[in-house]
């Protein structure tokens, strides 16, 4: 299989500067393999969704930036955090943002991986599986794969933020060397499909 760089969109659906979720982030920028960036993506500026302004004349400077980013970007890697059985405010807001106009929007055809840390024994399953919903309802290509769910954070992480359990970063890197691959299986298959319609 052709190997060709890889151009990664992360985003943590947390503000908090001490998260989990952009902790594992960070160790996911640091544990990627050859070939492929993420560059994280704030959500800290991204305002309330309001339908009014989703317009080119109206549409806020940080959404137009977020969405350019995206339809640059080769996949979106998303860290949630688990707030009431689902992923939080800040983050669908900004997806809310990403998916306008239907069906047109960066995130159609997009491929998606999910993972989240969250202090309780079960990480953040029942928000991967919310945001799952989510993202395919945009038409967003989610990898098929459990994602990576970190529980008991809190001792997976240290003081600094550093994911330093040994097991995570290894399930973590391997995740990361699926992912790609899988990336790299969809888009020559989008490729080929273009190809055949053109010709």
């Amino acid at each position: 299989m052709t190997v060709f760089p890889l151009h990664i969109i992360g985003m943590a659906g947390s503000l908090r500067e001490g998260s989990y979720n952009r902790s594992l982030l960070s160790a996911a920028q640091r544990l990627t393999p050859e070939d492929l960036t993420i560059e994280v993506f704030p959500l800290d500026d991204i305002p309330l969704y309001n339908g009014d302004l989703e317009n080119d004349a109206d549409r806020p400077a940080e959404v137009k930036r977020l969405k350019r980013s995206l339809a640059q970007a080769d996949g979106l890697l998303i860290a949630t955090p688990e707030y009431n059985h689902g992923i939080p405010g800040v983050l669908k807001n900004a997806i809310d943002w990403a998916s306008r106009p239907a069906f047109k929007s960066p995130l159609v055809g997009k491929p998606v991986g999910m993972m989240g840390a969250a202090p309780s024994i079960i990480g953040t399953a029942r928000a991967q599986q919310h945001l799952k919903v989510v993202m395919l309802s945009m038409l967003a290509e989610v990898m098929p794969h459990r994602g990576v769910v970190v529980g008991n954070a809190k001792d997976k992480f240290d003081e600094e933020g550093h994911l330093i359990d040994e097991a995570t970063q290894q399930f973590l890197w391997s995740y990361l060397q699926d992912w790609a691959s899988w990336i790299r299986r969809i888009s020559q298959k989008k490729a080929l499909v273009t190809s055949a319609e053109t010709s």
